[in-house]
């Protein structure tokens, strides 16, 4: 089976190769075409001027599926044009990966390469490591690896016995690919020059510096003791470095600093937020004590029993909850407190049925609710917060 020697020669975008089998799924003698595999996605472009859809490597060789049937028949001689934009942004991006794992290998202990993945927007590598990968990690991660590319180290490949690629300790191997060398003799060795080896199949630029600038998009965790890192090279990554830079500058504007000063100004605005958040919350206790000591005045008596009943505003349904328990049986039998949202709260001191008096309510005007007999709270009641008030004072 003939296989693709785009891996091997990466810049030969242009080439002559006899016809095998044509038709729509086209093999040939020979391609530089490179067939999707790795994480690497297929090659574009044309075979005699038809449009390729699609490469893949079959056991009948490497199938090139196309937009229509090639005028062409079995040993015919067809040229072939590798899309020239497309193939240069996958060789910088695959070798970008490598270059990222190479700072990976810098920075965190037992790393391992989980797995790889090229878009048209973006690059992902799965690193696997017990280290936490923060912020500042995934900043030093973008920094050593621009500083490999800013470096110009040379990238070549080469093919090397199976046993002896499993044997060197330097040689990293997604595992995926670990597991799929048991078929094969050879192993393909990548190697960044004083950086990063690794085995890999995919098509490589000959020196770091055409890669250009690496921009770190994102981090997350798809599973698996994985720490997946996104990346972007060339236009994508740019356009992403520029928006950052424009929100940074913003942000130290706003805040009437400089960029180095935005951590000190952030931290400034975040401990008065916090005074102001404690501040706030003292003086809405305040309130809540003050309406309550007006609603203490305020009781009435129902059925022999005295009820406190009033709206609060500014606490949530565990607050009144909180409320209703710890003015029960002290100020009133009955405590039964509203908040504007419609959500009641109920607490009696076991004479009358606190759950009762929440289904009153849900009754009367809607909702639903439940609870204990000394304390229950009910929720989605369709009346206003004064309109259940003098429902619960029997007004």
């Amino acid at each position: 089976m003939a296989e693709s020697k785009a891996p091997e020669e990466p810049y030969t975008l242009s080439f002559e190769s006899t016809v095998e089998s044509g038709g729509r799924e086209v093999v040939l003698s020979e391609t530089y075409f490179y067939p999707e595999g790795g994480g690497q996605p297929a090659d574009r472009g044309t075979i005699d001027g038809v449009r390729v859809e699609d490469v893949r490597g079959t056991d009948d060789g490497v199938v090139h599926a196309l937009a229509e049937p090639l005028d062409a028949a079995a040993g015919e001689t067809v040229t072939g044009h590798v899309d020239r934009t497309f193939r240069t942004y996958c060789m910088r991006a695959h070798t970008a990966s490598h270059v990222l794992y190479g700072a990976g290998r810098r920075l965190f202990d037992d790393l391992g390469y989980g797995g790889f993945g090229i878009t048209d927007e973006k690059v992902r590598v799965d690193l696997t490591t017990g280290d936490d990968v923060d912020d500042e990690a995934l900043v030093e991660l973008e920094r050593l690896t621009n500083r490999a590319v800013w470096e110009s180290r040379d990238v070549s490949w080469e093919t090397v016995p199976r046993e002896e690629a499993l044997s060197r300790e330097d040689v990293a191997f997604n595992t995926k690919t670990e597991e799929g060398v048991s078929g094969y003799d050879r192993v393909r060795i990548v190697t960044v020059e004083d950086w990063d080896v690794a085995a890999c199949g995919g098509t490589h630029v000959g020196n770091t510096r055409e890669i250009g600038p690496v921009t770190v998009l994102e981090r997350s965790n798809p599973g698996e003791g994985r720490t997946r890192v996104e990346f972007a090279v060339g236009p994508e990554g740019i356009e992403r470095r520029a928006a950052d830079r424009r929100a940074t500058l913003a942000a130290a504007r706003a805040l009437g600093t400089s960029v180095g000063g935005l951590p000190d100004a952030v931290e400034r605005v975040q401990r008065d937020r916090e005074a102001l958040e404690a501040e706030v919350s003292d003086l809405q206790d305040e309130l809540v004590a003050a309406e309550v000591e007006r609603l203490r005045e305020e009781t009435v008596d129902r059925d022999g029993h005295t009820w406190l009943v009033g709206s609060l505003e500014g606490l949530d349904a565990n607050e009144l909850a909180d409320q209703v328990r710890s003015l029960s049986g002290e100020a009133a039998d009955v405590v039964a407190l509203v908040s504007p949202d419609g959500t009641l709260a109920v607490g009696t001191n076991g004479e009358v049925d606190a759950g009762d008096v929440v289904d009153d309510v849900t009754d009367e005007f809607g909702g639903g609710g439940g609870g204990s007999p000394t304390v229950a709270q009910g929720g989605g009641i369709g009346a206003d917060a004064d309109e259940v008030v003098r429902f619960l004072r029997g007004e």
